[in-house]
């Protein structure tokens, strides 16, 4: 695993800085619908962003299957 996505904090950072999404520690586990601003087009930037970062995919059907941040961490942090 590449180190920016070392850890949860590194991937609310992410989710800050490359997406616009102002993630506290707390919303980790709130469902992503709890979010007005999350849609499939923040996802496939998202995927975008990891791949570049990891330097493989990321397994879409995974990611599209959770349902918290900190579900998504777990898929793209593996």
């Amino acid at each position: 695993m590449t180190t920016a996505l070392a850890d949860i904090e590194a991937f609310r950072t992410l989710l800050q800085e490359e997406l616009g999404l102002l993630v506290e520690a707390e919303d980790l586990d709130r469902p992503l619908d709890d979010f007005a601003d999350w849609d499939s087009v923040l996802l496939l930037r998202l995927v975008t962003v990891v791949e570049a970062l990891v330097g493989g995919r990321v397994p879409v059907v995974d990611l599209l299957e959770t349902r918290t941040f900190r579900q998504m961490y777990e898929v793209v942090g593996r």
